[in-house]
């Protein structure tokens, strides 16, 4: 994600698109750091979103509008005295710098015609807003900045406003091949770190794809070059910006699977292997962009807490069950001492006083066997030894096996929910995964708050054929899904052997065509544990042949004919129905 100067390039001429000659009729600051104009233009009203915000600065339009506080912040007043009702009469991008200059015409207190300008500076933690007088002294700011701050420039009402030059950049473009080939290309550092930073809004991103598009790895030191890679790389960088100069942009997003990658303004060949969405408007993408990252982070952290609670349990289970298979092993010799008693009571009478072992031949496979004896004790006593050791053997190891069979039920059960946590996209579903957790006893129980089950839905998809096919987020949606919305004669597949969704095909009391049954084991396969493998068996049989044993946790079932295909797991010839 790099909010650079080709984006804002792309940004300025869409605003000029709307607001060029409009007039600022409202001015809101929502946060401490961000304004909000509303500008009625050439094309209808428009609403603006400027954040200064140190973590996410952005600027872009948008139809959302926002909370004020009753009571206006001081810059904002200083705002509506100066320039409501004003008219925005040019907006510029500088020498491709990350900052855009609104200026504004508006009356003064005398009916005087005057010039302001508002800057949006978006450059990180320094990201700013600031307004200007017509020869650019600062009327105020967003944020102050003064001196103990910032040695390079302060940022106050009174100073001059100028660009600070921290780094040794130029415009990228009116670069000629002299200076790439010369100076660029002459430092010691890899090809991208060169390109973005000899240039102004070139950002990391552009510099890679730049060097993508010249087939050159851009993480090469400059010094590896050849003179003709060099004259080739200078020409990609020339026709790029030569449809940056001519206002050839491509607002698009760049996802994987679900989630937003990048956005860009222009096409991004080095993401070939992503899916690539293509927008009307940069503002567009970047308000979808920005929505859509917050949704996953959110949904990510959550997701993390919910995850943490079930690996910790998971490592507990699997340590268990190792400790209960090693004490189950140690079990393995039981019968050997019921038959030691039995050897002990059948030759034990001809046995001397103080006999420390009996030889005898084992009647069950005809091989001689020496037998340890207490010599304290007799030999009834001794027999009654290996019968005890063997009950008790035997109790333990009846125990041990309920207790395995319980043990992998609930590893198993866990693996589930991680496989669903893994398919969770909204609040609602990590709502019925957390249920689920508070319901076995893994998370305590909070508050009285009403339960959300009802508000998340299994994914719903359509085949190639016109066949519905739904797929279980997580154990509750499968149980439901499998016996409650499936008819007997629909058809139900499943990963063989793995925690994976409940996936079910309406048939409309018809047969399936072949490459149903092959798109829905293939959602059966993505939406596993086995996600993303080229191989994946499945099970698949009538519902009516799927069954749940009494007690058993959500999720589980049990059948016993079925058949099976393998197959891959990739769905992207599939469509999701919202």
């Amino acid at each position: 994600m790099a909010f650079d100067g080709i984006v804002i390039s792309n940004l300025v001429k869409e605003l000029n698109a709307y607001m060029l000659n409009g007039r600022i009729s409202k001015i809101a600051q929502p946060e401490n750091d961000e304004l909000l104009l509303t500008v009625k233009g050439s094309q209808g009203q428009v609403r603006l979103l400027l954040s200064a915000s140190a973590s996410l600065p952005l600027i872009y339009l948008t139809k959302q509008n926002k909370q004020s506080p009753m009571t206006a912040p001081n810059f904002c007043m200083l705002l509506r005295k100066h320039i409501a009702n004003g008219r925005i009469i040019s907006i510029t991008q500088p020498d491709m710098e990350r900052i855009i200059n609104f200026e504004i015409e508006h009356l003064n207190d005398l009916g005087d015609l005057c010039k302001k300008t508002l800057v949006m500076e978006l450059m990180g933690k320094h990201s700013n807003l600031i307004f200007c007088e017509e020869d650019g002294t600062i009327i105020d700011s967003i944020k102050h900045i003064s001196g103990h701050v910032s040695t390079v420039r302060e940022v106050l009402p009174g100073r001059p406003y100028f660009i600070p030059k921290t780094q040794e950049k130029i415009s990228p473009l009116f670069a000629d091949s002299k200076h790439f080939l010369e100076q660029v290309l002459s430092k010691p550092v890899s090809v991208t770190k060169a390109i973005y930073g000899s240039y102004n809004g070139v950002s990391p991103l552009i510099a890679s794809e730049i060097c993508h598009r010249a087939s050159i790895d851009g993480e090469m030191p400059t010094q590896s070059l050849s003179g003709d890679e060099k004259l080739h790389l200078f020409r990609q960088f020339e026709l790029f910006m030569e449809d940056i100069q001519g206002g050839n942009f491509f607002p698009n997003l760049v996802k994987k699977g679900k989630e937003p990658v990048e956005f860009s303004s222009v096409h991004l060949s080095q993401y070939e292997d992503y899916e690539e969405f293509p927008y009307d408007s940069i503002s567009e993408a970047l308000e979808d962009y920005y929505a859509q990252k917050n949704s996953y982070t959110r949904i990510r952290q959550r997701s993390f807490d919910l995850r943490r609670v079930v690996q910790t349990a998971l490592e507990r289970c699997r340590k268990k069950y190792d400790l209960q298979k090693k004490q189950l092993k140690d079990t393995e010799k039981r019968e050997k001492y019921k038959v030691y008693g039995e050897l002990i009571n059948t030759y034990g009478y001809g046995l001397l006083e103080g006999a420390k072992e009996l030889c005898a031949v084992n009647y069950y496979n005809n091989e001689p066997v020496k037998i340890p004896l207490d010599p304290t004790k007799t030999p009834a006593q001794n027999a009654q030894k290996y019968f005890d050791r063997y009950n008790k053997q035997k109790r333990t190891f009846e125990a041990l096996s309920q207790l395995i069979t319980d043990t992998k039920s609930e590893i198993q059960h866990l693996e589930s929910i991680s496989t669903a946590l893994d398919i969770a996209l909204s609040e609602a579903d990590l709502s019925q995964i957390r249920e689920e957790l508070v319901q076995y006893g893994y998370i305590k129980k909070r508050g009285t708050g009403k339960k959300e089950r009802d508000k998340s839905k299994p994914f719903h998809y359509l085949s190639s054929d016109g066949y519905h096919m739904y797929v279980g987020k997580n154990n509750f949606q499968n149980d439901e899904l499998t016996f409650k919305f499936a008819s007997g004669g629909d058809w139900w597949f499943h990963a063989k052997g793995i925690p994976g969704s409940h996936v079910v095909v309406k048939s409309q009391g018809e047969p399936l065509p072949d490459r149903v049954f092959e798109e829905a084991g293939r959602l059966a396969a993505y939406y596993s544990k086995s996600r993303g493998s080229d191989k994946v068996e499945i099970d698949y049989l009538e519902r009516k042949n799927v069954k749940k044993p009494n007690g058993s946790k959500p999720g589980f079932v049990v059948y016993y004919t079925n058949y099976s295909l393998t197959i891959d797991s990739d769905i992207s010839g599939l469509t999701l129905i919202e």
